[in-house]
């Protein structure tokens, strides 16, 4: 009979895991057709139509799109934020809650405005966004095929759809999904719903456009002993670069997210103005407008100076910068790319072979992969946007050199480090799911013996809170019992040896707020007051972990 049934649960897991993967492959291709939309009308009508546009169309262009994209935003978005990617990655970690799917019309319009009018942004960002949310939509419409395990599984899959149908690179597609939501880890259980999602989503995408790879590279790329110690020497360069982008990035959101929209576009559309006019002037066209792809072009070719290439760099992280902080809607994968293939053209000018594509390549490898925490799915881009397989032994020295001068940082806020257990994805709880108001606590006048009596006898509470009246005052434990000589029990004051010196909780924090402050004091009862110092009860070790066997429990 347990044969039996153990046999009908593996055929159930069978059938659930097939309608999954079927699923995901409709994503794919229902992200695909949308993708293919998208850039149709945001590169493909209005900002060719800009870029075949005289010097001061393209220079005023961006511009525009901001004030565009503010509008969108406040009125069809209503008041949602220019975030895209960041919004999957957000939401993947928000186990028990749906993509909203409200602003994806808003965010959409303003991704179009921002990139058509030429903000300098990535095409990836909108498509991820786009994927998301026709996963979790479907998702939400379909939920009775799905386990809890797989609440994200289509989300996943959707923005695995985004990126392989926008970079024409289905397994970069896969790569990134599962990669980029953790530092230091990759998502679960969703590898074959991604790779079924990005490859539909692909096919779908170049049915109506083209095979042909995004970068420009030609040639093949020999190297020898001395590349590969180069590709490392620009993989430490990248680490840094990419570090002080991605500050600078995540301070361009901050003031995005605290100035109102419509001065945040005029203000950095102003700046965008007179870098496109000083661009010009410079570079004889303004490539501060647009994606970035054009920049590449003009960074490989031999008879530009390492002094433009470097002037050309800091424009572009100039304009990234300004698009972000105008309220622009759009991917930083891009940006990332271009900042990596400028920054390995100087290193390859440098060392005297300006001609090399190898560089370049190895550059965007590793200034992708640190800025987003993303080695692998660098590498992999490396390989399928440029069509040349043989630079990914090169670029994936050169991601892990990044990585690891990349510290802790990343051009997103919302990545954690690796997947929590059980008991850490607890810690978001508030403190009120496992606090104690009922707790026994002890007057400051009361004698050391009525203390031991009363709480260390009689209720087995080795650290007691001292509250008086209804304020709390501080804690004592055995531990300063111990020391008063025992014939001073009846004359000694709790007063007199409690601890006022340890930490305190508020009824605000989160159970990992207090979990990690216990650590930090080696203690394992936290007393937690209001701002007035009014007692409000305890929290303890043992109770969280109380706390996480239920839930578990509830959960199963």
């Amino acid at each position: 009979m347990v044969d039996v049934s153990r046999r009908d649960e593996l055929l159930a897991l069978g059938r659930r895991t097939q309608q999954v993967v079927l699923l995901s492959a409709l994503t794919g291709l229902v992200t695909g057709a949308g993708v293919a939309l998208f850039e149709r009308i945001a590169n493909g009508v209005i900002f060719e139509h800009i870029t075949d546009g005289s010097d001061a169309v393209q220079v005023i262009a961006p511009l525009v799109g901001l004030l565009l994209a503010a509008a969108a935003l406040k009125w069809v978005a209503q008041g949602a934020s220019a975030s895209t990617s960041d919004e999957y990655i957000r939401n993947f970690h928000e186990r028990d809650r749906r993509l909203p799917l409200r602003p994806v019309v808003g965010r959409l319009l303003a991704g179009v405005a921002t990139l058509g009018f030429g903000g300098a942004l990535g095409y990836e960002g909108p498509s991820i966004y786009l994927g998301a949310a026709a996963g979790s939509a479907l998702q939400q419409r379909l939920a009775r095929f799905f386990s809890r395990d797989d609440a994200k599984v289509l989300l996943v899959a959707g923005a695995a759809a985004g990126v392989a149908a926008i970079f024409k690179a289905p397994a970069t597609g896969a790569v990134f999904a599962l990669e980029v939501p953790y530092q230091d880890d990759l998502a679960r259980r969703m590898l074959l719903p991604s790779l079924f999602g990005a490859a539909v989503s692909y096919v779908t995408f170049v049915a109506f456009t083209t095979t042909a790879p995004l970068l420009p590279i030609s040639g093949t790329p020999p190297f020898d002993l001395r590349d590969l110690g180069g590709a490392a020497v620009l993989g430490v360069l990248a680490g840094g670069g990419a570090r002080l982008f991605a500050y600078v990035l995540r301070r361009a959101k901050y003031f995005a997210g605290r100035v109102p929209a419509f001065v945040g576009a005029l203000g950095a559309g102003a700046g965008l103005v007179g870098l496109a006019i000083a661009s010009n002037a410079i570079f004889g066209t303004p490539l501060t407008v647009g994606p970035g792809y054009r920049t590449v072009t003009y960074a490989l070719d031999p008879k530009h100076g390492i002094g433009l290439i470097i002037a050309l760099l800091a424009f572009r992280a100039a304009a990234t910068t300004l698009t972000l902080a105008g309220g622009g809607a759009g991917g930083l994968f891009i940006p990332l790319v271009i900042e990596g293939a400028l920054l390995g053209r100087l290193l390859g000018g440098a060392f005297g072979q300006p001609t090399s594509s190898l560089f370049p390549v190895v550059g965007i490898a590793a200034f992708l992969g640190a800025g987003y925490r993303v080695p692998l799915a660098a590498v992999m881009f490396v390989a399928e946007s440029t069509g040349r397989p043989g630079f990914v032994v090169p670029g994936l020295i050169a991601a892990v050199m990044a990585q690891l001068f990349m510290g802790r940082s990343s051009v997103s806020a919302y990545q954690m480090a690796a997947r929590a257990g059980h008991l850490e994805r607890r810690f978001g709880l508030p403190i009120t799911t496992a606090l104690m108001t009922d707790v026994l606590t002890v007057p400051p006048d009361a004698t050391i013996a009525e203390f031991f009596w009363h709480h260390l006898l009689g209720s087995r509470q080795t650290s007691v809170p001292v509250v008086d009246g209804a304020l709390y005052v501080g804690m004592v434990r055995l531990d300063e019992v111990r020391d008063i000589d025992r014939n001073m029990w009846d004359t000694t004051l709790v007063s007199d040896v409690l601890r006022d010196d340890l930490p305190t909780g508020r009824p605000t924090w989160t159970l990992g707020e207090a979990m990690r402050t216990m650590e930090a004091a080696d203690i394992d009862r936290l007393p937690i007051v209001d701002d007035s110092s009014v007692f409000v009860g305890v929290i303890s070790t043992g109770q969280i972990l109380k706390l996480d066997d239920i839930l578990d429990q509830t959960e199963s």
